[in-house]
């Protein structure tokens, strides 16, 4: 596998290195820009996952905890620094178990995990699975989701391209299984969007069992993906949680 981060920063007095999860069927493309946005003190790293963009020829993962071990040993090397993790639907879901991860294995835990758009792990997700629909239903669910562009479904041939990642990250998502753990040391920020149809505020407000380290919640006015249609403020408020967390300049 190749490496599973690249580096985007604006200078090189950085303190944080800021780890990215995309969403389900999307990639590194989505944090585009947010370098530029981001303070001196803070060193964006959008992790690329297999079977996407530059890592195309690569089986994608259709298993989270799978994922989450195969990304702890690409990043193995760049956890020599103070780090956060924040992830987006499934991203939230991959950072989250990504942290477990290495705190099993006994390596360095992020300063601050931000999570979402995704409901607290322990919670049912009582949502119709897709990722094994017929291609024209998943399709035609995707396009209603709204997260994957219409220049993209509407590629026939990009579309068989990526059918296989697209098909490998909702099964992660929709197939995921919790498993009791002890909270995280860490503290953890939950977003959401106040018009999501899929995730209640209740449910992001579930993620404060998962730590030990201070909580809080932040909506965001939008759907699901007001990471796209609230970008800016979106990351605005992501640097001033860490800021507020004393972990970024």
């Amino acid at each position: 596998m190749g490496a599973g981060a690249r580096r985007r920063t604006r200078g090189g007095q950085d303190r944080l290195r800021l780890f990215c999860f995309p969403y389900a069927g999307s990639g590194t493309s989505i944090y585009r820009g947010w370098a530029a946005a981001m303070t001196q003190g803070i060193e964006l790293y959008p992790v690329a996952l297999p079977g996407r963009e530059h890592r195309l020829a690569e089986s994608p993962i259709d298993d989270i905890h799978l994922l989450a071990a195969a990304v702890g040993d690409e990043l193995d090397g760049i956890l020599d620094r103070p780090f956060a993790f924040f992830g987006h639907s499934m991203g939230a879901l991959l950072a989250f178990e990504l942290a477990r991860h290495l705190r099993r294995q006994g390596r360095a835990s992020p300063r601050c995990l931000v999570v979402s758009a995704h409901r607290a792990p322990h919670l049912p997700d009582e949502q119709d699975r897709i990722h094994d629909k017929p291609t024209s239903e998943f399709l035609q669910e995707l396009r209603a989701l709204n997260g994957t562009s219409a220049g993209v479904l509407g590629d026939r041939e990009l579309v068989e391209l990526l059918l296989p990642m697209l098909r490998a990250d909702f099964k992660a998502a929709e197939l995921y299984r919790y498993s009791e753990e002890p909270p995280l040391r860490c503290p953890i920020v939950a977003y959401g969007g106040t018009r999501d149809g899929m995730i209640a505020q209740a449910e992001i407000a579930a993620w404060n069992v998962h730590t030990d380290g201070g909580f809080a919640q932040r909506m965001f006015e939008g759907d699901h993906f007001y990471i796209q249609t609230r970008r800016e403020e979106l990351i605005a408020q992501l640097q001033l949680d860490l800021q507020r967390l004393g972990i970024a300049g």
